[in-house]
């Protein structure tokens, strides 16, 4: 049971991590399309080349909501393993410690681009 759970935390958290370097790669997407719609603007391109810039910054605007959903049911499934572990009396461990730090990253996150 417990080095299972443990497994579990171990894989839980390795999710976290790899949604959380999704979110901020789609953040930076979004960044460096914004500021290539605003130089294509500025240089008056074609209203057709822009027209398809502006999809393609939408469709990287859209994929931000999905990857933060990901990420609340990835911390959601982290929290209630380390709370099962927790009970089951294992309350230390690299494995532990580093889920402890994974939701407090995370949940830093969340707190950091909310307000």
């Amino acid at each position: 049971m417990a080095s299972s759970s443990l497994r579990n935390a171990k894989i839980k958290t390795n999710s976290c991590k790899r949604i959380v370097k999704e979110l901020r790669s789609y953040e930076k997407e979004v960044e460096r399309e914004v500021a290539k719609t605003a130089e294509m603007k500025d240089k008056g391109a074609d209203p057709y080349d822009l027209k398809q810039q502006e999809n393609v910054l939408a469709e990287s605007r859209m994929m931000i909501p999905d990857c933060r959903k990901r990420l609340e049911a990835a911390l959601a499934d982290l929290k209630a393993i380390l709370a099962e572990l927790e009970e089951s009396d294992q309350k230390e461990g690299p494995e532990i410690e580093d889920a402890r730090n994974t939701i407090a990253e995370v949940e830093q996150l969340f707190q950091t681009t909310d307000a």
